[in-house]
């Protein structure tokens, strides 16, 4: 890529599979950009792109993606913008050929190339990986799209890179870094993973919405600088917001302690500044970046077996009794041969007294049901379930009939020698590139620490009296999933807020707040630059998104039951 300009502006227009479709268009009309990323994969979507590929192996990318390429290829051409994405799923190679095809049929003229080598499923056996497994991909850095838009490429695709790595690797076309500028790499990381999830950085799943106008946010964009300091922005005119606290809420989200972990560099959270600039502007600078470990992380995809659910509606009185009597029922109803590997029974109260609907003065009793067999979750069940209907509880009926089960996947994260995973830029005139692991990297011992001792506490919470209310009025937060842990990030919004919050928020305190948590092993990471704890709370969503173990199977709304709990605050932060 030139190196003329001093600022390299690159805009998201995607954050998951599924995204606002049009936000190609709008980040590409609404106003300067020189690269458009846009991040199409997660845990759960590489199940359902290796689904794909078993029906056609032809497929295995996200489709979404040519579709608004159909749109808005040659807008971007004109526009000079560059694209990047890892839309390429479980065949980059495939999407390439399709997009150089569809620029054909535009009568367009593209450079357009790609990223492999993360798929490392062939290589199982020589890699030591499991047996059965539907998919598994290396996590790449950024040097492999690097090296696609140093020859000219317009468009990149890519299988599995980082998320950041999107971003990375046009601020590393782009100023000239080499493995060596740590710091640079990191603040690219940082502010990649700010702009991974989209609308996420500027108001949308924001714990404070009602401060702004999210009814359609605005797509981010991170002003990036030779230094890797940058400014996180949108287009004016745009819908939502870029706030010191939005940038916080996303750079918490699904990240740990303060060694942020990649296969370029490892980024420290813990040296992060932020600095409002002006309306929708934040600055981010002074990150510090530490050599990568010598391992990448690999994307384990496999079946875990099949699953059904059913729902049964009590209302009114006795919901505590009716839930005991349909229990009982069921057990004698289902015959031993046909009783499934794991039954569960979750009562979710939403019933309310003295309901003026009948919705209102209902409760739900979930019956979820797993087993290898699909038949153990499926005729069986059903039949077990609704034979009760007219021997049960007053006021029996599902929110459902009973369906067949379905499979369902499980994520699980394993690690490779970065040296053993073939990292290749296939170059638009077809050219094969080979991209080296990380010269340098951290010494094993070193990089599985996920953060170094708890740094010191700040000085103590206001005194004064105290008052018992939600948490949420005084701190943020965000959460997510990463396999089957559950990243939970809370911040406060004053140095007085932070203060309370980092001797309050402990782990004792956390498992007294959210029963569900209590025999869970949970870790605990204060980063003060952000005025913030994180915590990892391992097992949390059991095998994953995919198995859905619980409610809120990637614990999405986990930090907003926190925020809705109540403890006693100091009324002088109230």
């Amino acid at each position: 890529m030139a190196r003329e300009r001093a600022v390299l502006r690159i805009g998201n227009a995607s954050g998951f599979y599924g995204d606002r479709f049009a936000a190609v268009r709008e980040m590409l009309t609404g106003g300067p950009l020189d690269v458009l990323t846009g991040d199409y994969l997660a845990e759960l979507t590489m199940l359902i792109l290796a689904r794909d590929r078993l029906r056609d192996p032809s497929l295995g990318y996200a489709r979404t993606f040519l579709r608004q390429m159909e749109e808005c290829l040659g807008l971007a051409q004109e526009r000079g913008v560059r694209i990047v994405v890892n839309a390429g799923g479980l065949n980059p190679a495939r999407l390439a050929a399709e997009l150089r095809n569809l620029a054909q049929r535009q009568g367009l003229t593209v450079a357009v190339a790609h990223v492999e080598g993360d798929d490392l499923l062939p290589r199982g056996a020589e890699l030591d990986l499991p047996e059965g497994l539907l998919a598994a991909h290396a996590y790449l850095g950024g040097f492999g799209v690097a090296a696609c838009l140093d020859a000219g490429a317009e468009v990149v695709v890519t299988g599995r890179v980082t998320d950041a790595a999107l971003v990375a690797g046009p601020a590393i076309a782009h100023f000239g870094w080499t493995a060596a500028d740590l710091d640079a790499l990191a603040g690219a990381v940082v502010a990649g993973h700010v702009l991974e999830c989209g609308a996420q950085a500027t108001g949308g799943n924001y714990a404070f919405f009602r401060e702004h106008d999210v009814t359609r946010p605005g797509f981010p964009i991170a002003e990036l600088h030779a230094d890797g300091s940058s400014v996180i922005t949108k287009h004016p005119g745009t819908g939502g917001a870029v706030t010191t606290g939005t940038v916080t809420a996303q750079l918490l989200y699904e990240t740990g302690g303060a060694r942020y972990l990649g296969p370029d560099v490892t980024a420290r959270l813990d040296s992060v500044r932020l600095t409002e600039q002006g309306p929708d502007r934040v600055r981010i600078d002074g990150v510090r970046g530490e050599a990568p470990p010598p391992t990448l992380k690999v994307g384990l995809n496999r079946l875990g077996g099949h699953r059904n659910e059913v729902v049964f509606v009590l209302t009114g009185l006795d919901i505590e009794a009716k839930a005991a009597l349909v229990q009982r029922q069921f057990a004698d109803a289902l015959p031993p041969a046909a009783r499934p590997a794991e039954l569960r029974w979750t009562l979710a109260r939403t019933d309310h007294p003295d309901a003026a609907t009948e919705e209102a003065a209902s409760a739900l009793l979930r019956l979820t049901a797993r087993d290898p067999d699909p038949a153990k979750v499926g005729r069986e069940l059903g039949k077990a379930a609704v034979g009760l209907g007219l021997a049960g509880y007053p006021g029996f009926h599902l929110t459902a009939p009973p369906g067949p089960g379905t499979p369902y996947g499980v994520f699980t994260a394993a690690y490779v020698d970065a040296k053993a995973v073939e990292h290749t830029a296939v170059l638009p005139d077809g050219r094969r590139i080979a991209v080296p692991p990380a010269p340098v990297t951290a010494r094993p011992a070193q990089a599985e620490e996920q953060a170094d001792a708890e740094p010191d506490l700040p000085g103590e919470a206001p005194a004064g009296p105290l008052r018992r209310a939600p948490l949420g009025l005084v701190a943020g937060a965000r959460s997510g999933d990463k396999g089957g842990d559950a990243n939970l990030g809370v911040w406060a919004r004053t140095e007085a807020g932070w203060h309370w919050l980092a001797h309050t928020l402990t782990v004792d305190k956390l498992r007294e707040l959210l029963p569900e948590t209590a025999e869970l092993p949970i870790t605990r990471h204060l980063l003060p630059n952000l005025r913030a704890v994180n915590f990892t709370l391992t097992g949390l969503l059991g095998e994953g998104v995919a198995a859905q173990h619980r409610f809120d199977p990637q614990a999405k709304a986990l930090g907003e039951w926190l925020r809705s709990r109540h403890l006693d605050i100091p009324e002088a932060l109230l």
